[in-house]
């Protein structure tokens, strides 16, 4: 009987779904309307409708990218939650770091935002242990009973524990959480010694508490998922590797980035078969756009990141995101300039084309007025008013003064503007020349401005996959089950006995994760890492630590990566300078169990089937008579010139003039300047 595996990514605007046969390797991709009310509903359609699609009935596996948590913490959406912590630490998340963000420039015009919990919703605890884990003071039972029935009373249900140098001895949180689990049984409790166990107390006070706040959130809508699908599923998690559902509801945290992360692997997967093993990712959606790195087909990781306000330092995949999607309202300042994002319409009502009671111009509309997408989305299962989308774009070229196409074409190149800024964070920001690396574009809005980026940023080429809408649900069946363990251990001389003591306990921990995930122990995969820096320094290098041993080898091993990181990541290093010591910081394990990834076919060569297939005036420079090309139509070796209009199911790659587009053995469309 013939079964699939099911990749289900939750956008802002689509729910993507692909189906990958079990026996034929056969591919099946679709699209289904978002349902941002309750995201299940969305899903389940999504699912329905590619079983449709492939013509089977028999389900062995679903995998999920959702943004579930994503979108509370981008949202605000945070309310009745309370913070434990050590007695006179009740003001960390009020001093926070002195640090202030981009863009504000001198910190007399930057307010600080407020704090995700509030002071008069700050519990502390005597009790204290230093910075070896060794006890100071005891632990105060007494105190920990009045501030647990002190959030019952209020009915505070969602609850963070931080307590000082918890990541060198877990102790007093782990009776803290006893504490609360007799006195406030209804509360929902995240613990920082499970959720990182890794120095720095605020970052580590801030992370456990996002996780405090979207763990009841996450819980109710994996149950009702697992409800509604009736059977085991995985999530993805910000780290490029997936966890069964019933696993990830104690780690909610790891899912923020979840969907991005499953676009970045799987289009790392496409380009590496096509050849292209380092290479920029642009996954461009109905709500931002999201930009990452691949290099020898690895996206770069980062324990750096954050959600909106939020600092998470869970190791995620490396991704910039701009409010620069499809859905992206263009607005007017109070200066009178042409603005573009990070407001988006979403997918209700969405743009003004939607026919959805929406009121302000989108980037949408402006490629639909300019004749850049056609006057459909998903093979015409969603009609586009153009008319609408064309009184709008007049409408706004009479505040701004300009005619309606110079209106319509200074909305893209605002938007390709916001795009190229956040591939050049995640690039010159990191050291690289973006001008050295490939492109690949996917998402439904991701290949609309390709050309533009091409000359904004001066890449070398820009790869569309096929299929770009779903190249997110496609990478969710290309990940691994992955999870990370951390402690830190701050020395500048590192005791191998120790190390190894420590790399065991964490292996240990992803072992035992690994046999609840299913995984045979001879399919255990454990990969080490270390966090070091030079000394007096107030921020780490990741670098892989080799497996095996640990002697004067592997030690000499990991510096030597140091110092070639660091030389590579700020252009200088001290590796012959002995006045500079390396000083080791975080010991890391990810627990890996590996799956059987889906195989990319090649494509046949040959013309292209019979040429274009419609004629359309679009607007480029000018308005003009450009051929419509199918996408399905096109075999390996074709070759189109700009102008032009490559049209698919989920997406659309207007061809610029001046531009041309090679399919290749694999199906992609490789796009150059001349």
């Amino acid at each position: 009987m013939r079964s699939v595996r099911i990749g289900v990514d939750t956008g802002g605007t689509f729910t993507d779904v692909v189906a990958v046969d079990e026996q034929t390797g056969e591919i099946t991709t679709t699209k289904t309307p978002s349902t941002p009310a309750n995201p299940a509903d969305g899903f389940m359609e999504g699912v329905r409708k590619v079983l449709r699609k492939a013509g089977v009935e028999t389900v062995s596996a679903v995998v999920h990218g959702t943004t579930v948590a994503t979108n509370q913490l981008l949202e605000d959406r945070i309310a009745d939650l309370g913070f434990v912590t050590t007695e006179g630490f009740e003001f960390i998340l009020e001093i926070a770091r002195q640090s202030v963000p981009d863009g504000y420039g001198n910190s007399y015009f930057w307010v600080k935002p407020p704090r995700i919990v509030p002071v008069h919703r700050v519990r502390t605890v005597g009790g204290r242990l230093d910075h070896t884990g060794a006890e100071v003071r005891p632990f105060d039972e007494a105190q920990a009973t009045a501030a647990a029935r002190w959030f019952r009373e209020r009915g505070i249900t969602a609850i963070g524990v931080c307590f000082l140098h918890s990541y060198a001895n877990p102790g007093h949180e782990l009776r803290m959480r006893e504490v609360i689990e007799r006195e406030h049984p209804e509360a929902v409790v995240s613990i920082s010694s499970d959720v990182l166990r890794e120095y720095r107390e605020y970052e580590r006070s801030v992370t456990t508490l996002v996780d405090a706040a979207v763990k009841p959130t996450m819980r109710r809508y994996i149950a009702n998922l697992a409800d509604r699908l009736g059977m085991p599923f995985s999530v993805m998690k910000s780290n490029g590797g997936v966890l069964s559902a019933a696993e990830v509801v104690h780690q909610p945290i790891t899912t923020v980035l979840s969907g991005p992360a499953a676009g970045a692997l799987g289009a790392a997967l496409i380009a590496s078969t096509a050849g292209h093993p380092s290479v920029i990712t642009l996954d461009g959606g109905g709500t931002s756009t999201d930009v990452a790195v691949v290099v020898d087909g690895e996206p770069s990781l980062t324990t750096e990141g954050s959600i909106g306000r939020y600092p998470c330092k869970i190791p995620m995949i490396d991704i910039v995101t701009v409010g620069a999607g499809g859905g992206s309202v263009a607005w007017i300042s109070p200066e009178g300039t042409l603005k573009v994002g990070p407001t988006s319409a979403g997918a209700d009502p969405g743009p003004l084309c939607y026919g959805r009671g929406g009121t302000e111009v989108t980037v949408t509309d402006a490629h639909v007025f300019l004749g850049r997408v056609p006057p459909h989305l998903l093979g015409g299962e969603i009609p586009l008013d153009a008319d609408a989308a064309r009184q709008g774009i007049e409408a706004l070229a009479g505040k701004v003064g300009l005619s309606p196409e110079r209106t319509a074409a200074g909305i893209l190149e605002i938007s390709a503007f916001n795009q190229s800024n956040a591939i050049r964070q995640i690039t010159v920001k990191r050291g690289l020349d973006v001008r050295d690396f490939p492109m690949v574009a996917f998402g439904g809005s991701g290949p609309l401005l390709v050309c533009r980026l091409i000359d904004i940023l001066g890449l070398p080429s820009v790869i569309v996959p096929p299929d770009p809408g779903n190249v997110s649900a496609f990478g969710l069946l290309t990940v691994d089950v992955k999870n990370d363990y951390v402690r830190t251990f701050v020395t500048r001389e590192l005791a191998l006995d120790a190390a190894a003591e420590i790399f065991g306990d964490l292996e240990a921990q992803a072992a035992e994760a690994l046999d609840r995930e299913g995984f045979a122990a001879d399919r255990h995969v454990y990969a080490r890492s270390a966090d070091l820096r030079y000394y007096g320094q107030a921020y780490e290098v990741r670098v892989s630590a080799p497996a095996g041993p640990l002697d004067e080898a592997w030690r000499t091993e990991v510096l030597d990566r140091f110092h070639q990181a660091h030389q590579k990541l700020y252009g200088y290093g001290y590796r012959d300078d002995p006045r500079h010591g390396v000083e080791w910081v975080n010991l890391r394990v990810s627990g890996i169990g590996p799956i059987t990834r889906p195989a990319i076919g090649r494509r046949p060569y040959g013309a292209a089937g019979g040429g274009p297939a419609a004629t359309r005036e679009v607007f480029y420079d000018e308005w003009g008579p450009a051929p419509i090309h199918r996408r399905a139509d096109l075999t390996a070796g074709s070759v189109l010139s700009g102008p032009a209009v490559v049209e698919e199911y989920g997406s659309t790659l207007p061809l610029h003039p001046g531009f041309t587009a090679t399919v290749d053995e694999f199906g992609n469309l490789e796009v150059r300047r001349g």
